[in-house]
């Protein structure tokens, strides 16, 4: 599963499984885009179903420089949120964070 794909799948999740308001399906959904950006920009080839733990930790090491705890937090909620979507969709064993 490449990250459009599994962007897309994710949108329509929380659209219609999870009823979301379009603010916070922005948000989460800015949250998956902020690591993508950052997987290709420092040309990591993982697709969300491959990445690591020390992967993600990087990205969010690289995410504290930039941000505040609260916005901190909640890019690690979303991304949270992403990875168990994909588990219980049954494209991952397990999630990263």
């Amino acid at each position: 599963m490449n990250w459009k794909q599994a962007q897309t799948d994710y949108e329509y999740y929380l659209k219609i499984e999870r009823g979301l308001a379009a603010n916070s399906i922005s948000n989460y959904l800015r949250d998956v885009e902020k690591l993508r950006l950052f997987l290709t920009n420092k040309g990591i080839e993982e697709t969300p179903v491959s990445l690591d733990r020390e992967t993600l930790q990087l990205f969010i090491y690289e995410v504290a420089k930039e941000v505040g705890p609260r916005s901190q937090a909640r890019i690690i909620s979303g991304l949270k949120s992403f990875f168990n979507y994909l588990v219980f969709e049954d494209y991952r064993k397990d999630t990263p964070l």
